[in-house]
C-alpha cells in the first residue's frame, strides 16, 4: 500500500518551455498583423487528457480548468502534485524508471501548448511503507535513488512524513470515518499482497484507511490549487484529497496502471505478450 510543504516545489520548467510546437502560429499571426488569440484552460486541459495518458476521465473537471486557469494569469506553470510509493525491493529497478520518463513526457506536452509548463511534485509516502512493514534501511535506500533519479528529470520530491510533522491536523478527527464494505475488501485484497506489519491484512487494510484519511487533508493543506494524479480508478476516490481535482493517469504507457514499484524489476524489458500476463496476474 501504499522537505517543504506549500512553497515552490516545482518541475525545472524551462525543461519544458524550451519544448515548441514544430510550427508557432501564435508569431505567424503576429508577423502577418493578426491579433493572437489567448491560450485557454480547455486547450491545456486538452495537452494531456488524452488517451496517451488517460486512464479515466478527470475528477472535478471544473475545478482543474480553473487550477490551469489560475496558472495562465500569473504565467506559471500549472502544478501537479503525486503519491510515491513503494514496493518490496530497496532500489528503484527498470519500471520506476518508465514511470519518471513517461511523467515527463506528460509534461513536456503541456509545454509544447503552454509556454511556462508545468510542475510536479512526487510525495513519496514512506508512512505506508512503515506501516506495511518495510525496513527502515530499505525506506532509507529506496528514497535515495528515488531522489536523486526524480530530480535529475526535474521533478521535486518531498515525503510524506515531514508533511504530516509540519501539519496541525490532527489525526483523532478522522476516526469517525469508516471505509465501506467493498472499499475495505478492495483494501484487504491489496493487503494481502503488499502488507508485512503486526497484525492481520484486515487490520493492516483498516489502518491504511485512517492513515489516507489524514494524508489527504495533509495533502489539500501543503499543495491548494494543484492537480492531484494517480495511477488508481476512481474507486479509491475517497482515499485522494476532496478538495482537489484528480486526473486518473496510466503508469509507465499507455494501458498500463500497475505502480511501478509493484512491477517486477524486469517488467520493461519482457516481450510485450510476458508483460501483458504480468498486469492480468496484478489487476487479477
Amino acid at each position: 500500500m501504499a522537505s517543504q510543504t506549500g512553497g515552490s516545489l516545482a518541475f525545472v520548467s524551462n525543461q519544458i518551455a524550451s519544448v515548441s510546437p514544430p510550427h508557432n502560429h501564435g508569431d505567424q499571426r503576429r508577423a502577418s498583423g493578426f491579433p493572437q488569440r489567448p491560450l485557454t484552460a480547455e486547450q491545456v486541459l486538452k495537452s494531456f487528457n488524452t488517451r496517451a495518458f488517460r486512464r479515466e476521465q478527470p475528477d472535478r473537471r471544473e475545478v482543474m480548468l480553473d487550477v490551469i486557469a489560475r496558472s495562465i494569469a500569473a504565467q506559471e506553470p500549472v502544478p501537479f502534485v503525486m503519491y510515491w510509493g513503494k514496493g518490496l525491493r530497496p532500489l528503484l529497478a527498470a519500471p520506476e524508471y518508465a514511470c519518471l520518463d513517461y511523467l515527463v513526457s506528460m509534461l513536456r506536452r503541456i509545454g509544447e501548448s503552454y509556454r511556462p509548463g508545468a510542475k510536479m511534485t512526487l510525495v513519496f509516502t514512506d508512512t505506508h511503507a512503515s506501516l506495511n512493514g518495510h525496513s527502515q534501511e530499505s525506506i532509507e535506500t529506496y528514497f535515495a535513488d528515488l531522489d536523486a533519479a526524480a530530480r535529475s528529470r526535474g521533478f521535486e520530491v518531498c515525503r510524506l512524513g515531514a508533511l504530516m510533522d509540519a501539519s496541525d491536523i490532527e489525526a483523532d478527527a478522522v476516526l469517525a470515518d469508516h471505509p465501506s464494505e467493498e472499499l475495505l475488501a478492495g483494501l484487504a485484497v491489496s493487503a494481502a499482497k503488499w502488507f508485512r506489519g503486526e497484525g492481520t491484512t484486515e487490520e493492516g487494510a483498516l489502518r491504511y484507511f485512517r492513515a489516507n484519511m489524514v494524508e489527504r487533508r495533509v495533502l489539500e493543506q501543503a499543495f491548494p490549487h494543484t492537480i492531484f494524479v494517480t495511477f488508481n480508478g476512481s474507486s479509491l476516490r475517497s482515499l485522494f484529497p476532496e478538495s482537489l481535482p484528480i486526473f486518473y493517469m496510466f503508469s509507465v504507457r499507455a494501458g498500463t496502471s500497475d505502480k511501478p514499484w509493484f512491477l517486477p524489476p524486469d517488467f520493461g524489458t519482457r516481450s510485450k505478450a510476458d508483460n501483458a500476463n504480468v498486469e492480468m496476474l496484478h489487476s487479477a
